[in-house]
């Protein structure tokens, strides 16, 4: 019988573990509270719920040999609503003895000022976001070792790809539309960003290779490039130039009058102010994973922007 898997939430990194796990043979249900995406992968079963309203002894739970948290509140509302949303995603694994993957960013380790990240760095946030991360990294963590769940957490940089729609219309739509690109911070620091298809691949062999269990582990995600070093591909990519622009502090203060999200990402800013590195070695030599070529990263978000714009 076919392993079945459990994905809270249908965005970007839900949508791409799913299509890693049926590709390997798995049978996956993806949870969502309206019971619908666009162009669903290919056999998976799409199931509306509200994670903060189920009974942990539903019946979507049976067979479930692993759980995959890739959900989360607005960006706005991390602090009010996050906690409590992992806490019920941790209880059902705990009451169902199910593995948990957990999908997390660099938040916990604050400004380390171009030090690389690995997942020995201390954490150290300096960000109402970055608190919350820690906190609930550590939940997660002590949980483990008190043999209540088995867990694995996953972390990635800044990530874009077909189906994020943050980068996806500052850069790519943009680009397409011969529009000005808006980065975040300087053009010019060398900054680690994440392929959210390596993402999905890492958070889909985490839940499937026992050597994953109780540890925290960094997703492939190649070199840093500059935001310029990535206009400059996009460029060349569709062979006319480009005009790139760095979206500050005070622009975002502006915007954040009328949009909450804007104003939510002040804090973050200095990820893009001074070089963000992250390794992933660990996960490299343990999985025998490779990062996808920043070349063909922007090359398949190209043609899935092109595909939104028709």
């Amino acid at each position: 019988m076919k392993e079945v898997h459990l994905i809270f939430g249908t965005g970007p990194l839900g949508r791409f573990t799913a299509e890693s796990l049926l590709e390997s043979g798995h049978k996956v249900k993806l949870i969502n509270r309206c019971g619908n995406m666009p162009l669903p992968p290919k056999g998976a079963q799409i199931i509306a719920a509200d994670a903060l309203k189920l009974n942990p002894k539903e019946d979507l739970f049976k067979d479930v040999t692993a759980i995959y948290q890739c959900s989360q509140p607005p960006y706005h509302q991390w602090s009010e609503l996050f906690p409590s949303l992992q806490n019920a995603i941790l209880s059902f694994a705990i009451e169902n003895q199910t593995k948990l993957i957990v999908a997390e960013n660099l938040y916990m380790y604050g400004n380390t000022h171009g030090e690389p990240m690995t997942e020995n760095t201390p954490y150290n946030p300096c960000s109402i976001k970055g608190r919350v991360r820690m906190e609930m990294s550590i939940m997660l963590m002590d949980s483990y070792k008190e043999g209540k769940v088995q867990v694995s957490l996953i972390r990635g940089s800044d990530f874009f790809g077909p189906w994020e729609p943050i980068f996806g219309k500052m850069i790519f739509k943009a680009a397409l539309q011969r529009k000005p690109l808006n980065f975040l911070g300087s053009l010019n620091q060398p900054h680690t960003f994440t392929y959210v298809k390596d993402f999905g691949k890492a958070l889909a062999i985490a839940g499937t290779d026992d050597r994953s269990i109780g540890k925290i582990w960094h997703v492939p995600s190649g070199k840093p490039y500059t935001q310029q070093e990535i206009a400059d591909i996009i460029s060349k990519k569709l062979g006319y130039p480009l005009k790139s622009r760095a979206t500050g502090k005070f622009i975002l203060s502006f915007v954040g009058l009328f949009d909450k999200g804007a104003k939510e990402i002040i804090e973050m800013l200095y990820e893009f102010n001074e070089p963000f590195i992250m390794n992933s070695d660990a996960m490299e030599k343990t999985f025998g994973l490779s990062p996808t070529s920043m070349e063909k990263r922007i090359e398949e978000t190209l043609e899935w922007a092109k595909s939104q714009l028709n």
